[in-house]
C-alpha cells in the first residue's frame, strides 16, 4: 500500500505595516520662517532626512511628533520621514521669498473741493503700490474698483477704507492682505502759480543723469512741465522726481499731477496729460505731502519703457515749513532703485536745442464781448514765446500755460442767432482739451489750418450767451491754434459721426464754473450776475461792466495778445467739409516728424 504524500502548509501572509502620514502633505516655507509637520501612525522614533539640506533644514519633536522646517534658500526638495518599523514617506518642500511687505496702514491727505471718487480711488491705488516692498520681479495688484467709497469726499471730511491687496510674482509666495487706509480731505486755498518750470531738453534720452533741478520756494508756487522720449534700442528707463528738504523742519507741500503714457504716441501722452491736470487743478485737487527735516524723498515716479514717451504737469507749492525745497528731476534705469536716483550725475545736454528753464507767465487770461453780427473773434492759443530767465530756450507754444477767457456774445439782432466755437491749429496736427462752461470738451488730432466745432450755441434776440473756457497747449501737439467764435456755418455737430471731437461731459454743476483769478469786486460782481443767468442767456441789459476789468499781473498778457489778435485777424478761407475716414488708435494719435513741434523726437 502507498503513502499518500502530505499537502504542505499554506504561507501565513504577512500583515501590512499602518503608514504614515504627514499634515500638511506638501510644504511651502519662505527664506527665513518655518513650518510644522505633523506626523500621524507613526511608531517609535522619527528620522526626517532633506535631499538638499542646503535648502531646508530639519528639526524633529519626538514627543509631540512633529517636524519643524526651515526656509534656507531659495529651491525645491523632498523630506524622506521614516519610522523604528522604517515605514517611510516623503513629502515636497518649496522653498521661496514672499514677494513683498504690505504697509498696515496709510494715511493719505488730500485737497479738493470736492476731491472726486475717482481721484481718490486712483490715488489710494498708486499709493498702496509705492508704499509696498515688493522684491524684483514681483507685482502689486490692487485695483481702483477695490477701493470703497461712497462718493466724493468733501472738505474737513475723513474717510478710511480696507482695500485688498496681492503681492505675486512666478519664483515668490504670493502675499495677500488688506491695507487700511485713512483719508482726509484738508481745505486749502486755490491760488494761481507765479511760474512755470519746464523739462524738455534733452527731450531724447541716450544716458541717465539730472534734466532738471530748481528750488520750489514757499513764495512762488510753481507749475512743473516736463516732456522726455526714451528711444527704441535704449534700456528701459524711470523718471524720478525727488524732494530735498535742507532744513531742520518738515515741510508740507501741495502735489497736484496730470501725467500721460508711457505711450509711443507723443499726441496720445501730452493729451492724456492735459485732460488730467486740468480736470484736477480747476478743482484744486492734489495730494498734501510731508517732508520731514534734513530728509530726500520720492514725490514722483514714472516708468518709461524704450520706445515710449512719458509727460507730466504738476503744480507744486509749499504750504507750511520751510522756505524752500529743493527739485531734481531724474533719468535712471528701470532696474534701479528710485531712492538712488540722486546717485544718477550730471546734468545731461544735448545737441539739439529744446526748452529747459524758468519762465513767470504760467497762465494767460483775458475776457472781451463780441457782437454775433460783427467779424470772426479770433482767440490765439500757444502764440506768444515766453522768454526763459534761465540760460535756455524760449518756450515756444506755451506749452504747460493755463489759458482762460470769458466771451460775452451779445445778438442785438431781433431773432436769435446761431453761432459756434471753432478750433483752427495753424503750426501742425494738434489735439484739444477745454473747458467750456463746466463741460469736458476733447479733440482727436486735428490736420493744420483745418476748421473744426468744439461747441454750438443759440444766442437769444437782444440777449447774450457768456462763455468761459479753460485750456492749455498740448505737449506732444503743433501749436499755435486759434478759437474762432462765428456764425453757424452747419458743418457737423461737435460730437456726431465726422466730428473730431468727443467725450462730453459736466465736469461742474450747471451752476459753478472754474475759479478763475481776478479782482476781489470783479469776482463779487460776476457772482452776482450769475446768480440771474439761470440757463447762461439772459438779455443784454443785465451784463455788468466787469469784462473791461483784468487782474494787474495780467495787463502785459492780455495787451500781447490784443496787439497779436489784432495785427492776425484776417478772413481765412475755409476748407471744405468732409467725412474724415475711420481711423485707428495709432492713426487718432502719431505725427509726422515735422509735425512733432513740441517733441521733436525724430530729428534728434
Amino acid at each position: 500500500m502507498s503513502a499518500t504524500p502530505s499537502t504542505p502548509p499554506s504561507p501565513t501572509p504577512t500583515p501590512t505595516l499602518p503608514p504614515i502620514s504627514v499634515t500638511p502633505q506638501a510644504a511651502f516655507v519662505p527664506v527665513g520662517s518655518a513650518q510644522t509637520l505633523t506626523v500621524n501612525g507613526s511608531l517609535g522614533a522619527l528620522t526626517a532626512v532633506a535631499a538638499a539640506p542646503n535648502v531646508v533644514s530639519v528639526a524633529i519633536d519626538q514627543d509631540a511628533r512633529t517636524i519643524t522646517l526651515g526656509g534656507t534658500a531659495p529651491g525645491a526638495t523632498t523630506i524622506a520621514v521614516t519610522d523604528s518599523r522604517g515605514v517611510s514617506t516623503t513629502v515636497g518642500v518649496r522653498v521661496a521669498y514672499n514677494a513683498g511687505t504690505l504697509p498696515a496702514s496709510l494715511m493719505l491727505r488730500v485737497t479738493g473741493d470736492p476731491a472726486s471718487r475717482d481721484y481718490i480711488r486712483e490715488l489710494v491705488q498708486r499709493t498702496i503700490v509705492n508704499a509696498t516692498k515688493a522684491l524684483p520681479g514681483a507685482q502689486v495688484v490692487v485695483s481702483p474698483d477695490d477701493v470703497n467709497l461712497d462718493g466724493d469726499l468733501g472738505q474737513d471730511m475723513v474717510a478710511n477704507v480696507d482695500v485688498p491687496v496681492l503681492i505675486q510674482g512666478e519664483q515668490y509666495f504670493s502675499v495677500n492682505g488688506t491695507v487700511h487706509v485713512t483719508i482726509q480731505n484738508v481745505a486749502v486755498p486755490r491760488i494761481s502759480p507765479d511760474i512755470l518750470m519746464v523739462s524738455d531738453f534733452p527731450e531724447k534720452l541716450t544716458e541717465n543723469g539730472i534734466l532738471f533741478s530748481a528750488d520750489l520756494r514757499q513764495d512762488a508756487p510753481s507749475r512743473f512741465l516736463y516732456f522726455h522720449y526714451n528711444p527704441p534700442g535704449q534700456p528701459d528707463r524711470r523718471i524720478v522726481l525727488v524732494a530735498e528738504n535742507h532744513s531742520t523742519e518738515p515741510a508740507t507741500v501741495q502735489f497736484i499731477s496730470g501725467r500721460g503714457g508711457p505711450s509711443k504716441y507723443e499726441m496720445e501722452a501730452g493729451h492724456t496729460a492735459t485732460k488730467n491736470f486740468l480736470v484736477d487743478v480747476v478743482q484744486n485737487q492734489g495730494h498734501l505731502l510731508q517732508i520731514p527735516g534734513n530728509s530726500t524723498i520720492v514725490i514722483g515716479e514714472q516708468d518709461m519703457p524704450a520706445g515710449t514717451i512719458v509727460t507730466d504737469l504738476l503744480q507744486l507749492r509749499v504750504l507750511q515749513g520751510v522756505a524752500a525745497v529743493h527739485l531734481t528731476l531724474v533719468a535712471q534705469n528701470a532696474s534701479e532703485d528710485p531712492a538712488d536716483a540722486l546717485l544718477s550725475g550730471k546734468l545731461l545736454t544735448s545737441v539739439v536745442k529744446h526748452a529747459r528753464g524758468i519762465y513767470t507767465i504760467p497762465e494767460f487770461h483775458f475776457a472781451t464781448q463780441w457782437n454775433v453780427n460783427d467779424g470772426y473773434l479770433e482767440l490765439p492759443i500757444g502764440q506768444i514765446p515766453l522768454p526763459n530767465t534761465l540760460a535756455g530756450e524760449a518756450l515756444s507754444g506755451d506749452y504747460g500755460v493755463l489759458e482762460s477767457f470769458v466771451v460775452n456774445v451779445q445778438n442785438p439782432l431781433s431773432t436769435p442767432q446761431r453761432i459756434a466755437i471753432y478750433e483752427n491749429p495753424r503750426g501742425g496736427r494738434a489735439t484739444g482739451t477745454f473747458l467750456i462752461d463746466g463741460v469736458l470738451v476733447q479733440s482727436h488730432q486735428v490736420p493744420p489750418f483745418s476748421r473744426y466745432k468744439i461747441r454750438q450755441y443759440v444766442v437769444p434776440a437782444k440777449g447774450f450767451v457768456r462763455v468761459t473756457i479753460v485750456t492749455m497747449p498740448e505737449a506732444g501737439s503743433s501749436y499755435p491754434l486759434r478759437l474762432i467764435f462765428a456764425p453757424d456755418d452747419g458743418s457737423v455737430a461737435p460730437g456726431a459721426p465726422g466730428s473730431r471731437v468727443y467725450n462730453f461731459g459736466y465736469f461742474f454743476p450747471r451752476n459753478r464754473t472754474p475759479a478763475l483769478p481776478r479782482t476781489a469786486q470783479s469776482a463779487r460782481r460776476i457772482a452776482t450776475w450769475l446768480k440771474g443767468v439761470g440757463s447762461g442767456a439772459c438779455v443784454a441789459s443785465q451784463v455788468p461792466s466787469v469784462f473791461s476789468r483784468r487782474s494787474p499781473h495780467a495787463a502785459v498778457e492780455v495787451g500781447a495778445a490784443a496787439r497779436l489778435r489784432a495785427a492776425e485777424r484776417r478772413p481765412q478761407p475755409t476748407p471744405p467739409r468732409r467725412r474724415p475716414p475711420p481711423r485707428t488708435r495709432a492713426a487718432w494719435w502719431s505725427t509726422t516728424p515735422t509735425e512733432a513741434r513740441f517733441r521733436g523726437s525724430a530729428s534728434n
